[in-house]
């Protein structure tokens, strides 16, 4: 219950009218919503910010199949230092990546564009998704694949067509993990992109917030429209992610 008061009291800004202190959202209005949704300029961010968590979502679990695949199946030397240096990236703070990141997207040129930012949420989010995915990975007996190879598949084949159905869990997992990071990123967004119109819906928060104001209305709409996606993605997941992770568990 305590988790939920933040969640009404947004609710609670959102649709009641601008300078009501009723506790109850009565009567309902939408004001605030119709003031972010086309005054502000939250239909072009929240288009933004669906086309990059999807790209990203792509991205992620693409790199993290094949990586974790690999971690997973095939040994070599240094797997373990390597899988400890995907394990230690995560404790690198983003802010420490931003002045490499920016320098090398202004030499290729993707500053203020939405690649820049697909790439770099990716880069960000690869080495935990392909610890994860390896996990999926040695959950499924490696004598179905050899099974299939056996029959004629090579592995490819065999991978697409036995590992990868058997991975739909873990893939949900990931995807869902990468596009909510990437929905929620916020300081990405604020420093590779400069353009309004490419702009993220964390960055068109910032802009409810003025300098010595703060209209806690549109502030809270825009925040009913950023949960919403969030929201949405759990529900429809939630039975393949809690699979996912109890699978994952199982082996590291």
């Amino acid at each position: 219950m305590f988790t939920l008061v933040p969640f009404y009291w947004m609710l609670l800004f959102a649709l009641r009218p601008a300078g009501s202190t009723s506790l109850v959202p009565w009567p309902v209005t939408f004001e605030h919503f119709d003031t972010v949704w086309n005054g502000m300029g939250f239909r072009t961010y929240f288009t933004n910010s669906v086309l990059i968590a999807v790209l990203t979502l792509v991205s992620v679990t693409c790199f993290a199949l094949m990586g974790g695949y690999a971690l997973a199946r095939f040994s070599f030397r240094g797997r373990r230092v390597f899988m400890l240096a995907l394990l230690c990236t995560q404790f690198v703070p983003g802010a420490m990546m931003l002045i490499p990141l920016f320098n090398i997207f202004r030499t290729l040129q993707l500053i203020d564009t939405r690649w820049s930012l697909v790439i770099a949420e990716t880069v960000f989010q690869l080495p935990l998704a392909m610890i994860l995915m390896s996990g999926f990975v040695k959950n499924v007996p490696v004598e179905l694949e050899e099974s299939a190879m056996v029959d004629g598949c090579g592995r490819l084949r065999a991978f697409l067509a036995v590992v990868l159905p058997l991975l739909r869990p873990g893939i949900v997992a990931v995807g869902s993990f990468a596009f909510i990071g990437s929905w929620n990123n916020f300081l990405f967004a604020l420093m590779f992109l400069n353009d309004p119109e490419l702009q993220t819906v964390p960055v068109g928060l910032q802009t409810t917030i003025g300098e010595n104001t703060v209209d806690f209305g549109a502030l809270a709409a825009g925040g009913v429209v950023a949960a919403v996606p969030v929201v949405l993605v759990f529900a429809f997941v939630q039975k393949y992610l809690v699979q996912g992770m109890s699978a994952g568990a199982v082996k590291g």
